[in-house]
C-alpha cells in the first residue's frame, strides 16, 4: 500500500539550533578547538568607542570568510548565499535560523579597508596555528594547486618561423644585387609619385 507523505513545509514548530547540527560537524570541532572572541582584542583598535554606526560583528566576518575558504565556497555573494540555507554555518556564526547576514559587501569592504594587511595576517595566522595546535592541520604535506594549459602554438613554429625569415632575407639580398641602384632609385620615386597622387584622390 503506498503512503503519501504530508506538505509540512508551512508547519510552525518551535525548535532549538543547537539541536539540528550534528554532534561530529567540522564546525563543532572548530568552534571547540579555536576560540575566536580573541579576534575582537585584534581590531578592537580599528573601531570607534563612542561614534558611528554600529558596526557588523567582526568575529562574524572572520567566521564568514573561513567558512568560504573551508569548503571552497567560489565568492563572498555565494558564500552569503549557503550560509542563509545552512543551519550548521548559521550556528557556527552563533546566528538563528532567521538573523540577518551581513551583505557580501561588507564583508569586502572590511578585508579591503577596514583590516590592515598586518591584521588580517595576523588573525590569519594565529587560526592557523590554533588549529595546528590541536591536530587539524598537519604540516608534513604539502600541497600546491595548479592547472596546466596546453599552448596553442606547436612545437616547431619557433622553428618554421626562423626558417622563413632565412628564406625572406636570402630573396631579398639576391632581389637588391641583381637590379642596378639606377632602376632602384628609379622605381623608388615611382612609388612616391603613386602615393602622393593617392592622396590628392
Amino acid at each position: 500500500m503506498i503512503e503519501k507523505s504530508k506538505d509540512m513545509r508551512g508547519q510552525i514548530q518551535m525548535t532549538c539550533l543547537e539541536s539540528l547540527v550534528p554532534g561530529d560537524h567540522l564546525l563543532r570541532k572548530i568552534d571547540k578547538a579555536v576560540d575566536f572572541g580573541r579576534i575582537y582584542g585584534m581590531v578592537e583598535h580599528l573601531y570607534c568607542d563612542d561614534n558611528g554606526r554600529p558596526a557588523a560583528d567582526p568575529v562574524v566576518l572572520v567566521k564568514m570568510v573561513f567558512i568560504q575558504h573551508l569548503f571552497g565556497i567560489r565568492s563572498l555573494r555565494q558564500t552569503v548565499k549557503e550560509i542563509d540555507m545552512n543551519i550548521a554555518y548559521r550556528w557556527f556564526l552563533g546566528y538563528g535560523i532567521d538573523t540577518p547576514l551581513p551583505h557580501f559587501a561588507t564583508i569586502s569592504h572590511a578585508f579591503s579597508t577596514r583590516f590592515p594587511s598586518e591584521v588580517f595576517e595576523r588573525i590569519f595566522a594565529w587560526v592557523l596555528e590554533e588549529a595546528m595546535k590541536r591536530g587539524f592541520v598537519n604540516p608534513a604535506t604539502l600541497f600546491i594547486d595548479a592547472t596546466q594549459f596546453k599552448a596553442s602554438c606547436p612545437a616547431n613554429k619557433n622553428k618554421k618561423h626562423k626558417e622563413q625569415i632565412g628564406r625572406r632575407t636570402a630573396t631579398d639580398t639576391r632581389n637588391t644585387r641583381a637590379t642596378p641602384p639606377s632602376a632602384r632609385t628609379a622605381r623608388f620615386e615611382a612609388d612616391a609619385r603613386r602615393a602622393k597622387a593617392s592622396k590628392r584622390r
